[in-house]
């Protein structure tokens, strides 16, 4: 089992905190794993495991708990033969009702340290946020990171074949349980089309009781296909028009917003880098795993430039950059990534194969007028840095902890 260090570290501080801690991402991103490694670290500082009362609502054997007021009394009745302090872990706790009420009833009245996943973003809005605002801190689980890949398959960033490695993640993605299938490179894919089922029926249409399944998966398939590139929803009406299918506008934004809901996508807003204004049209988005659009459209190599961007994508969301496409006049920069008091420019393509290509990934960066470190990642190996923007190989910005 990896470890996953990074995570551990985040929620680490907050052990043994009144603050509710919640777990949230794509379906099967790792978020179980990560309540029985934060149960291993509670145990490591000293905490009986029998103080531990965990359910997990994927499974049929709570399927009569997932009632709020059934659940609060299962665990009460547990609690109430305690003498010391009670650690309760939650597995996709959105299936329970009322849920909120439970989880805030429990903080109030026991002494507990409670940690719950979940897998819709609405987990951290409406209620949670009525219920226990400024009482939960949350935390989102992303697929393996390419050198979380690599560690579980034992591999080592020294490896002569690195960048075969590489391309298997290119292709099958990090979704965690891909290392664990016998000959993965062969059925990997059959398990992520049935991930990517499950996504489909339990948190986009159930949860949201969609009925145009057709056009939600339409709509699905238009954004796999360009992911990375800039759209609006005016677009795709139109495109869909244009191929004798209806879908008004606010539909697709409501089944759009039901995809992110589902950490299935993420939209990624446009910002004037001069003004700092948020521009109202064409969002960019990307999946949660690239390894899933392989596995529902195809060859990831045959669109190699946007998979690349979406790598380069999450892995600064992983590293807790809130992300923005940047608008210098006419031009384009793919991500102007913040974090706290750091700010980066990145640029992200397939190969600068001429000068053309060359100044058409820089003269962005070079654009804006400021002292932030601004790169240009590609899969080249020679070094095209030049006039303060550094160029770097893609698998070294993915390895590198300097960012």
């Amino acid at each position: 089992m990896i470890q996953r260090e990074t995570y551990i570290n985040q929620i680490r501080p907050y052990f043994n905190t009144d603050l509710v801690k919640v777990l949230t991402g794509i379906r099967r991103s790792g978020k179980s794993v990560m309540l029985k490694l934060i149960q291993d670290e509670l145990e490591k500082e000293g905490i009986d495991r029998s103080r531990f009362i965990s359910f997990n609502f994927e499974s049929l054997r709570y399927a009569k708990l997932r009632d709020g007021m059934a659940l609060y009394e299962a665990i009460s009745s547990k609690i109430e033969h305690m003498t010391d302090k009670a650690y309760i872990f939650i597995d996709e706790i959105q299936e329970v009702t009322d849920w909120e009420k439970v989880i805030n009833s429990l903080r109030v009245d026991y002494d507990c340290d409670i940690y719950i996943t979940g897998s819709n973003a609405k987990l951290l809005s409406g209620e949670l946020a009525t219920y226990l605002a400024g009482r939960y801190v949350s935390f989102e689980v992303y697929p393996f990171s390419f050198k979380e890949f690599l560690n579980v398959l034992d591999k080592s960033p020294a490896d002569p074949a690195l960048q075969q490695d590489f391309n298997q993640y290119i292709q099958f993605g990090g979704m965690p349980e891909i290392a664990n299938i016998k000959d993965y490179q062969t059925n990997a894919d059959k398990y992520l089309q049935d991930v990517y089922s499950t996504i489909m029926l339990k948190d986009i249409i159930q949860r949201n009781n969609i009925r145009n399944v057709d056009l939600l998966e339409r709509i699905i398939q238009y954004v796999l296909a360009n992911v990375g590139h800039t759209f609006s929803s005016n677009s795709l009406a139109k495109y869909f028009k244009s191929e004798y299918r209806s879908g008004s506008t606010e539909t697709i934004l409501n089944y759009l917003k039901a995809c992110c809901d589902a950490f299935l996508f993420y939209k990624v807003k446009r910002e004037d880098v001069a003004s700092k204004r948020l521009l109202s049209v064409n969002e960019k988005y990307y999946i949660a795993d690239h390894g899933i659009r392989h596995a529902i459209l195809g060859n990831n190599q045959a669109n190699i430039d946007q998979i690349l961007e979406n790598i380069v994508f999450l892995e600064l969301k992983r590293r807790g950059y809130q992300v923005r496409v940047g608008k210098v006049g006419n031009l384009e920069i793919d991500f102007v990534a913040v974090k706290a008091d750091k700010k980066i420019y990145v640029q992200v393509s397939y190969l600068l194969a001429s000068e053309k290509t060359i100044q058409r990934e820089f003269e962005p960066l070079l654009e804006v007028r400021d002292n932030y470190p601004k790169y240009v990642i590609t899969m080249d190996q020679l070094n095209f840095s030049r006039d303060g923007v550094i160029h770097q190989n893609i698998v070294d910005f993915l390895l590198s902890d300097q960012y």
